[in-house]
């Protein structure tokens, strides 16, 4: 456990940098990250070095003690370089240039920015690469923000033909796979391809998909080229990127699988604003963020790193890029810091040492102000330094153990984008949905990929998977866990057709039941369902979407909607769930399959959550009252006690 900060020296007078590198060691930070953004300070004309300011900055941080996580500056390409190379430059759907001026101007297809890439990302490789303060590296810097990972240009479209003779090898099998006989689509060569844009009406779907997977696999592709040059230069130290929170638009396991750290941006309050939540949730939770959300990316990216993940920026008080930006509640910081330790987080860096006066995120907050005042994430954050040392004496790095998983893809949701069958079917939410319901049972949760090791786990929950791997069935039933699968599981192939035998598709051979018929419900429609037992308590109601299914004699029926035909069924160990239904039906239903598991479960208030890492219990108070932890003698406390404050943490030894 450590904690670290992202700092920027360029921004500062040379004379505060050796102020700030004591600032940091006192107040318990221990690394650094640095230069993600400072290609043009490095290298302000082509091929002329400036190294001198930056191996001053290094040296004043290693002088204080500090580790440095120094970045590749391959996230703002300099003017000059623009100038060069204007290929470099993305194209959005409607055809038109994105400009430079801000950041992430680049296209991930455009082969002059790959080759500028390799050479600066060589340079400061070779420079500091085996310094005996640069520890780790990250490359890049957040990819695909601001929607850049999908770009339309004549890079693009050459690159994604060349993946497509690759995929397919003729093109009949590229016509055969697509379907393209439907409304004369048929193409005699590769070369007749053009990327899914400006068409009259919807592209063609299985066209639309393999886009979105060669825009996934380009960003695999960059990454990976940053990688290799990192490992030859600066052999030993780990390799990291800084995700984004609840980002989907390509698949971060393959860029993971090159990586030795997956960390990822955590900002819940912006989060908050930002997703579907609805006005009321965004109310409630405006100042403390929603209490699974941080959780849910925590365990998102657990599961794709090798050494234990990070959170590379943490917010430390209100951002600018909402549509509004409130302030944290007294607290939160700290909150938030233990809980990304609850799940496993070697480190928790905070964004920034201190808010910039100028420029796009003069209105974002650091750990001080910009007078060099501390402010209160700044005090917050030297809590948790003081705290981690008696987390740490009692045992506060074991691993995290859980015995749930919830499988989760970042394919099923570009395929209900490009099929949503109704507007409002929302791969992500869903997913959040039934990892919040598991959460609220006290149950930890791993989050894994389809093709991910399965055994161990006692419950499974797969949120709509609308491509089922060839061996998943196998694996699932090998697995002997309890098994729940979301509605649309199952209904497409990997070419994006319907099943020849309708969906569950392979899944049949381990649910014997046939989906014949679907719809989809508007916002204000909802179906009501009736369970047996502890389903049918209060009732509950279906929302979005339903599946019409027919059941082998085998089958049981758990719910039914309104009008008689199954909403839940159960075979053997697996059970379907024929729509998404209300928070507290789904509650419900995990925590019957939970006790058919063998696991046990406590129904939590909403604004509490509990975490286990090793022997100690963490337990988050997100509400507006005290919380009181009962039978815990005050003997067994690490950090806090019995009485949990409002935005308040305590940890204990089971």
């Amino acid at each position: 456990m450590r904690l670290g900060v992202c700092y920027y020296p360029e921004h500062w007078p040379e004379s505060c940098w050796e102020s700030d590198a004591a600032a940091m060691t006192a107040m318990g930070i221990t690394q650094v990250r640095i230069a993600e953004f400072a290609w043009s300070r490095i290298e302000p004309a082509p091929g002329e070095y400036q190294w001198g300011w930056l191996d001053r900055a290094i040296e004043v941080l290693a002088l204080a003690g500090l580790e440095i996580v120094m970045c590749t500056p391959t996230a703002t390409p300099p003017k000059w370089l623009i100038d060069l190379h204007p290929d470099i430059l993305p194209v959005d759907a409607e055809g038109r240039t994105r400009h430079f001026g801000s950041r992430r101007h680049y296209d991930f297809s455009s082969p002059s920015y790959f080759e500028a890439s390799r050479q600066i990302c060589s340079a400061i490789a070779q420079r500091y690469g085996r310094h005996r303060a640069v520890k780790f590296w990250q490359t890049d810097n957040e990819y695909g923000c601001h929607h850049t990972v999908v770009s339309y240009s004549a890079a693009a479209a050459r690159g994604f033909r060349l993946w497509l003779r690759e995929r397919y090898r003729n093109i009949e099998a590229l016509n055969k796979a697509w379907g393209t006989v439907f409304w004369s689509m048929e193409y005699r060569s590769f070369d007749e391809i053009d990327p899914p844009a400006g068409t009259v009406t919807e592209a063609h779907p299985s066209h639309r998909l393999d886009y979105r997977r060669f825009a996934s696999d380009q960003v695999a592709r960059y990454n990976r080229m940053q990688v290799e040059i990192l490992r030859e230069h600066s052999p030993g130290r780990p390799l990291a990127h800084n995700f984004m929170q609840l980002f989907t638009e390509f698949d971060h396991y393959k860029v993971a699988a090159d990586l030795d750290l997956a960390t990822w941006d955590s900002y819940p309050l912006g989060a908050l604003e930002e997703q579907w939540f609805a006005p009321e949730i965004k109310a409630r939770w405006l100042r403390t963020g929603h209490p699974d959300f941080a959780s849910f990316n925590h365990d998102v990216y657990r599961g794709m790193s090798r050494l234990p993940f990070w959170v590379m920026e943490q917010q430390p008080g209100p951002v600018n890029w909402a549509a509004w930006n409130p302030a944290p509640l007294p607290g939160m910081v700290r909150l938030w810091s233990w809980e990304a330790f609850a799940h496993g987080a070697g480190c928790v860096s905070y964004f920034r040492w201190r808010q910039a006066p100028f420029a796009q995120e003069q209105m974002h907050a650091g750990l001080h102000t910009p007078d060099y005042r501390i402010d209160v994430g700044g005090l917050e954050a030297q809590q948790v330094a003081q705290e981690i040392q008696t987390v740490l004496s009692a045992g506060g790095e074991a691993a995290v153990q859980t015995k749930v998983a919830l499988v989760y893809d970042y394919e099923a949701k570009w395929l209900f984008e490009i099929h949503p069958q109704g507007a409002d079917f929302h791969y992500p939410r869903f997913a959040f949905e039934y990892y919040s319901a598991l959460r609220s049972l006290g149950l930890d949760v791993d989050v894994v990929p389809v093709d991910a090791p399965l055994t161990g786990y006692r419950l499974i929950v797969v949120p709509p998977l609308p491509i089922v791997p060839a061996d998943f069935c196998r694996r699932l039933a090998a697995s002997g866990a309890q098994v729940v699968l979301g509605p649309r599981t199952g209904s497409k192939t990997a070419d994006l057709h319907i099943p020849a035998q309708l969906p569950p598709g392979e899944l049949a051979s381990v649910l014997p039941i046939r989906v014949w018929r679907v719809e989809s419900m508007r916002p204000n429609v909802t179906e009501p369902v009736h369970g047996a037992g502890a389903l049918d308590a209060l009732g509950g109601t279906a929302r979005h979407w339903r599946d019409l299914l027919e059941a082998g004699a085998t089958v049981d029926t758990l719910a039914s909607f309104g009008d008689g035909h199954p909403a839940v069924v159960r075979h053997g160990n697996f059970h379907y769930c024929a729509s998404m239904f209300d928070e507290s039906f789904t509650q419900r239903l995990f925590q019957q399959v939970a006790h058919q598991a063998g696991l046990e479960t406590q129904v939590l208030d909403d604004t509490i959550r509990v975490s286990r890492r090793g022997k100690l219990t963490y337990v988050f108070n997100y509400g507006a009252s005290e919380y009181r932890i009962e039978r815990i003698g005050a003997q067994s406390f690490v950090v806090g006690g019995p009485v949990v404050e409002q935005q308040g943490v305590a940890i204990y030894r089971t």
